[in-house]
């Protein structure tokens, strides 16, 4: 079992006690240079995370590894929202974004390559369908995945409101005034 599997089921339960999905779990980085762990979740009614449930979720998690203490070493805690161009990592996420369009990286080559960009129409068992432009829809293995995330296009953009744009055209007019020469 990987690292990032191992950490997944320490930290699944305790996000979804929280009343979260978890997305990810990845550990990123050198154990001699520092290490990350970041942890992707999504509000269920939203699909989204504000900070204040990024915080929530982080101080949870913190007790959590505290008492555990999973990795040998140094490591960041960073808890973040999938985003919108979020990494799919679950089946469901291949329902619930039929007609985005996916770029996804297989570990070994299928049909001669590795990379593969179409819409998701969607999961057959275990496998993802897409629609690849040019030619006919491919099924792809969840477990044969490397990587797979949404493409960002007009049509996600649209699809994937914020929760809020308080503050987002609010111009910062102060000036630092300690490049001021004496």
């Amino acid at each position: 079992m990987s690292d990032d599997a191992r950490l997944a089921q320490l930290i699944e339960p305790v996000v979804t006690a929280a009343g979260f999905d978890l997305v990810r779990v990845s550990l990123l980085g050198q154990p001699n240079r520092g290490l990350s762990l970041q942890v992707m979740a999504e509000d269920r009614k939203t699909g989204q995370l504000t900070l204040e449930q990024c915080a929530s979720i982080s101080r949870s998690l913190s007790e959590m590894l505290d008492a555990e203490d999973p990795i040998d070493s140094e490591y960041r805690l960073e808890v973040s929202s999938p985003g919108i161009d979020r990494p799919l990592t679950r089946a469901k996420d291949w329902t619930g974004w039929v007609g985005h369009e996916a770029k996804v990286t297989l570990h070994a080559p299928q049909d001669g390559r590795k990379r593969f960009i179409g819409s998701i129409l969607g999961l057959e068992g275990d496998a993802a369908r897409l629609d690849i432009p040019g030619q006919d829809a491919v099924l792809l293995p969840l477990a044969a995945m490397q990587s797979a995330k949404l493409t960002l296009t007009d049509a996600l953009i649209k699809a994937t409101r914020p929760l809020s744009t308080e503050g987002a055209d609010d111009i910062d007019d102060t000036q630092d005034d300690t490049q001021e020469e004496d």
